[in-house]
């Protein structure tokens, strides 16, 4: 049965599910705020079970188990009563289950984290969830959390801490417990981000092109504003482009009006030497005597 909590002012939904069934468990109780699951209650210990660790205050400061066992009794003589009395008369609803498995976090290798296995389309809630890494079964696995959701069906989580590597295959295998059907749903390392070292190597990488950038380009600032000027003040150079011999370079001169002088060159050639090809930057200025 389900008791749903409504608050007009602030918008918020509580709804509070406890189911009993001939399946696997047998009974459960799930608390969920807003579409997100609190809550379960292990019948075991007879203890109230938070579904993330931030929650763990809150489930020891509610006390109410005397309730809970009354809801878990009344439940148990609702199926032992009025089952039989509806049985074949009502047609038998099962919904195939459909696993997913994601991290809780952004992928890091190295870094430890969290794999979801999200089970919806889930009814009844008769179910096992187990994990494989590579094909070999992951002990030490966390109880699978099951809730109710707004269209009568349910929906599961299950949790498995790792330390993510570029290897890994992960697999979530869901078992339907009374007609036998299995989900499987496998995990492999996506679009993981990129680690401290590469961070770090990236970032003096794109900086070290950045400052030879700005070098280069204030090179090429004042050389094109420096006008094309000899010994004698006042008499300004012609640039001209020249070739350099079988066409394999090219280069620009500065000379000085009629005042042979030797040119001021910046320019490249290429050299051919089998089987590779080289490429040269040639710089050339000329000394004027102080």
């Amino acid at each position: 049965m389900t008791h749903l909590y409504w608050d007009e002012l602030q918008n918020h939904t509580f709804q509070y599910t406890m189911y009993c069934q001939d399946g696997n468990p047998e009974v459960g109780l799930s608390e969920v705020y807003d579409g997100d699951q609190l809550f379960s209650f292990n019948f075991s210990q007879n203890i109230r079970v938070p579904r993330l660790p931030e929650f763990a205050d809150w489930a020891h400061q509610i006390e109410d188990t005397p309730a809970i066992f009354f809801d878990k009794g009344f439940c148990r003589e609702m199926i032992e009563k009025v089952g039989p009395l509806f049985e074949g008369k009502i047609p038998v609803s099962r919904g195939l289950p459909i696993a997913e498995v994601f991290t809780l976090k952004p992928l890091e290798f190295g870094k430890p984290n969290t794999l979801v296995c999200f089970v919806s389309n889930l009814f009844p809630p008769a179910l096992t969830v187990t994990w494989e890494h590579h094909s070999a079964p992951v002990e030490g696995v966390g109880p699978t959390f099951v809730s109710a959701t707004d269209d009568l069906s349910f929906q599961a989580f299950s949790y498995l801490n790792f330390t993510p590597t570029p290897s890994d295959l992960f697999s979530c295998v869901v078992t339907h417990e009374l007609d036998g059907y299995v989900a499987i749903s496998y995990w492999v390392p996506q679009n993981a981000l990129p680690s401290d070292l590469l961070e770090n190597v990236l970032c003096g990488v794109a900086f070290g092109l950045g400052v030879l950038g700005i070098i280069v380009g204030l090179v090429l600032i004042i050389y094109s504003r420096k006008p094309c000027s000899g010994g004698t003040s006042g008499h300004l150079g012609v640039w001209r482009q020249r070739r350099m011999r079988g066409g394999r370079g090219a280069g620009l001169s500065c000379n000085m009006g009629s005042t042979p002088t030797e040119p001021w060159t910046l320019g490249w050639r290429g050299l051919s030497r089998a089987p590779w090809d080289i490429l040269l930057v040639e710089v050339s200025v000329p000394h004027t005597p102080l």
